[in-house]
């Protein structure tokens, strides 16, 4: 998976030297379609990469030539890391959910 994020706004410098950003609608909305084109970016290579072993295992049953069975072996551990990727930031997601809903107001 490769996720690179690009800057979200320019930056200001203030009187005091330090750099402010200044966060405007259209900057709100390149964030939230960042993270979300991200995500679904990351989603797409965890299930091509599933796919991809699943293809393999059957090439390696039909007794393929072509496929050996360490190129498969890698193919499934590497669907496997991205799939418990996966399940991890889901998990951390819905805790993160469930905790701002339990904040008090």
């Amino acid at each position: 998976m490769d996720l690179r994020l690009s800057p979200i706004s320019p930056s200001m410098p203030t009187r005091t030297g330090m750099v402010q950003r200044t966060p405007t609608a259209a900057t709100s909305e390149a964030q939230s379609a960042g993270f979300s084109s991200a995500l679904k970016g990351a989603l797409a290579e965890v299930s091509a990469a599933q796919n991809n072993a699943t293809q393999l295992q059957k090439e390696v049953q039909m007794e393929n030539p072509n496929v050996s069975l360490e190129e498969t072996m890698v193919a499934i551990q590497k669907a496997q890391i991205g799939f418990q990727a996966t399940m991890h930031v889901r998990n951390r997601m819905v805790q993160a959910y469930s905790d701002i809903m339990n904040m008090q107001v």
